[in-house]
């Protein structure tokens, strides 16, 4: 069997990782993949982001499955291609994947399906934009409509944050097409939390929860960044709080989706802030979460192709996404200076020595090989990931793991699962 894998992140090494051990064991080639990918299959020298370029490679080598990994692609209409040259592609089309391309979109779907979410206010004019944020309750929440790499939402604690906020977006078109529309939402507090599920059209089913680290900094201070870690489960998991995601957010959103003649298929990721009146949705994404996929991915008992088969097929069971008991636990490492400026091309060592610890895996983000040495290639470098039997044991071995590999000004939380693992002992 020959898979195609779209993009070249944490995310789509583990995903790789996931694949290769698949029964089947498939043909794996990444496009662009990283230095972590190239050992598990053969990295095509081809963006994400170029869709001509995958249905090319498509046509002549003719694969069995394309995973599509990164949102863009998916936004763009990449499965919409591969569908219409007789591919199979793992991934929503395109008027799907505007759940997480245009925030307007996934509010009005929200909304008309009845789902908890913030109050807000769509606008396109910056001066009535501005109107708003001065006449309304602070703290608010300004975001761009359209995709901005992570950085499009910005919170903002009193007037004149929201006043800037809506300026970065509108008038000094920071995010370029992406703000040229913005939402001014209302300010949800509790703890987030990442739900994934598969979905096949009709129905979803739940993958493990996870729960991100969106900030640089131990206790959650510093810049917003793409993720600094994760760990699954969260720690407010149980069966009924599962049911109730799904009675109340999936299942309504691909009710109204249907509605819509908009079939969904691929994974639908919910981030959840669970305020006192219950759990709203801050926001869709219309792939695997990065760096949630690094916990959720060893947590499944069984393959995932088949998984990823029945999304396409319309069969998908809840035996898909059969889960192991064991906690996992994903440190983040970043070059210096991420999410602002940093370096690239320092040499990374260690990589040996902490993958040969116990159920722990090293997933390459930001990495690529010089000749035979692995070097630094992004801002976020290695998601040093480990199984265990509780949060504290495997965020310690996590941690042991992370101690071993060395490159210039590196650096990580050192608080990633705290608050699971304070929750637990409490």
């Amino acid at each position: 069997m020959k898979i195609l894998l779209v993009g070249g992140g944490g995310r789509e090494h583990a995903l790789a990782w996931k694949l290769a051990q698949d029964r089947r064991r498939p043909e794996l080639f990444c496009a662009p993949g990283n230095a972590g990918t190239a050992e598990l299959g053969v990295n095509v020298p081809i963006p994400a982001e170029d869709i001509d370029g995958v249905v090319a490679w498509a046509r002549r080598e003719k694969p069995d499955l394309t995973v599509i990994g990164p949102e863009a692609p998916l936004c763009a209409g990449l499965a919409d291609r591969l569908h219409a040259e007789g591919f199979r592609a793992f991934g929503p089309c395109r008027a799907a994947a505007q759940l997480e391309g245009s925030k307007v979109f996934a509010k009005s779907v929200l909304q008309a399906a009845g789902v908890p979410t913030a109050q807000s206010e769509t606008f396109t004019n910056a001066e009535k934009a501005l109107a708003y944020v001065r006449a309304a309750k602070s703290p608010l929440v300004v975001k761009a409509d359209g995709l901005a790499s992570g950085k499009g939402v910005l919170i903002c604690a009193n007037t004149r944050e929201a006043e800037d906020a809506v300026a970065t977006a509108m008038i000094h078109q920071s995010f370029g097409k992406a703000g040229r529309q913005i939402l001014v939402e209302e300010f949800l507090e509790g703890e987030e939390v990442s739900i994934l599920a598969l979905v096949d059209g009709r129905q979803a089913v739940l993958l493990p929860s996870a729960q991100d680290h969106k900030r640089a900094l131990d206790g959650d201070l510093g810049l917003n960044t793409g993720g600094m870690g994760a760990y699954s489960p969260a720690p407010m998991e149980t069966a009924a709080f599962r049911k109730m995601v799904l009675d109340t957010i999936f299942n309504p959103t691909l009710k109204e989706l249907r509605r819509r003649d908009i079939t969904y298929q691929g994974v639908l990721y919910a981030g959840l802030m669970m305020t006192a009146a219950g759990p709203k949705v801050l926001e869709f994404n219309c792939r695997f979460g990065d760096p949630e996929t690094q916990v959720i991915l060893p947590r499944l008992k069984g393959d995932l192709i088949p998984a990823m088969e029945a999304c396409i097929t319309g069969n998908l069971l809840p035996e898909h996404a059969a889960c192991r008991p064991e906690a996992c636990v994903c440190v983040v490492m970043t070059a210096g200076g991420y999410p602002g400026a940093y370096r690239k091309g320092d040499a990374i060592a260690g990589l040996k020595e902490a993958a040969a610890l116990s159920e722990t895996m090293v997933f390459h983000a930001g990495t690529k090989l010089a000749g035979k040495q692995i070097v630094t290639a992004g801002g976020r470098v290695l998601g040093v990931t480990a199984l265990g039997r509780t949060l504290c044991e495997t965020a310690g071995k996590a941690y042991q793991a992370v101690a071993r590999i060395t490159f210039q000004d590196a650096h990580y939380r050192r608080d990633i699962a705290a608050k699971g693992i304070k929750r637990n002992r409490g």
